[in-house]
């Protein structure tokens, strides 16, 4: 996990989860933590929704597997243009499963989730993953990213124009973005400052009109760009 942000921005968390022990155990977790805390929760996904929409947290917890509404379906929704365009800020969602490389995660995070995290992690994991996903980061390892998002895409859709449209620096720094490379390690790769890169990074999520660097990995699988 690379490029925290400042840990003492408070971070508004949200939990969604229909086990009512797991739920209160995060609670007292991220509520321990310098710079965040929970604003509310949520026993299943369709509550959830309602409450993103309401509180607009930084950061929703998501269990996978829930009544009424599951994991899947509830980040679908969160991420829906018509509701995200009626928000003062971005959210972002890390989905939480029992099993390690499960293919409900990789769809959530097709549908705009930031990454998973086990339910068995360690409360410096968590506290180290919403500090990640706040400052726009995935925060699985880009191999496992990689791994996820294979088969997800069998039948890849041509690049669309507006990837045409990218200067040849912005389509390298994309290529870098999409193998999963932090912006001190692209800068290197192209001999140019951390705050280069970050412009062709802001350029491209732009043009390409995605919200951050997870989504320029789902882009680039989507289009066979990797």
């Amino acid at each position: 996990m690379t490029d925290l942000g400042p840990a003492t921005e408070q971070i508004s968390v949200l939990l969604v989860d229909d086990q009512d022990l797991f739920r209160e155990g995060v609670r007292v977790i991220v509520d321990a933590q310098d710079g965040m805390g929970v604003v509310g929760t949520a026993a299943d996904g369709l509550q959830g929704v309602e409450l993103v929409d309401e509180l607009e947290p930084d950061v929703v917890l998501m269990d996978i597997r829930m009544p009424e509404m599951d994991g899947v379906e509830a980040t679908r929704q969160i991420f829906l243009p018509d509701r995200a365009a009626r928000r003062s800020k971005p959210v972002r969602v890390i989905v939480l499963t029992t099993f390690n490389l499960d293919d409900r995660a990789a769809t959530a995070i097709r549908y705009g989730a930031s990454g998973f995290l086990l339910k068995s992690t360690t409360p410096v994991m968590l506290r180290d993953a919403i500090r990640t996903v706040h400052a726009g980061n995935a925060v699985l390892a880009p191999s496992d990213l990689s791994t996820l998002l294979e088969g997800q895409f069998r039948d890849r859709a041509p690049a669309p124009a507006a990837f045409l449209g990218l200067t040849d620096k912005e389509r390298e720094v994309f290529g870098a973005v999409a193998q999963g490379l932090s912006n001190t390690e692209i800068g290197a790769q192209i001999f140019a400052s951390e705050s280069t890169v970050k412009t062709h990074v802001g350029a491209i999520l732009r043009k390409l009109g995605l919200r951050d660097r997870v989504q320029i990995v789902v882009f680039a699988h989507e289009h066979g760009l990797v």
